[in-house]
């Protein structure tokens, strides 16, 4: 059956798919990570350099802050993502046993076709 195939090939690209999403979700999450690794060495070297940690003295050094905003920032989106992640997770394990059941479909069919 022709509609079959057509079902099977439509899932397998479905699973592809959802596969590519959550290896983007997961590239974008370790290169923030990474991002804000960077930004906290910076921010350290910054400290390091002014002889101030405290972000709440008046002599706190601008870049340290700002620095700690963005990496703040990227924490908050690694988060974010990692939301996204299970729901794309999810997508995939459900998009896997459409395929399975699509896949099994048309090997019955298969079957019965050869029978007759």
């Amino acid at each position: 059956m022709k509609s079959r195939d057509s079902l099977t090939r439509l899932k397998a690209f479905q699973v592809a798919e959802k596969r590519r999403q959550l290896q983007q979700l997961q590239l974008m999450m370790s290169e923030f990570e990474r991002m804000s690794g960077e930004l906290e060495n910076q921010i350290s070297v910054e400290e390091r350099k002014a002889g101030i940690t405290d972000p709440g003295h008046f002599a706190y050094p601008t870049f340290a802050k700002a620095a700690r905003q963005r990496a703040d920032n990227l924490q908050d989106s690694i988060r974010e993502l990692k939301v996204q992640q299970d729901a794309a997770e999810l997508a995939l394990e459900e998009a896997v046993a459409d395929h399975a059941k699509a896949a099994a479909l048309e090997e019955r069919d298969g079957q019965n076709r050869a029978r007759a």
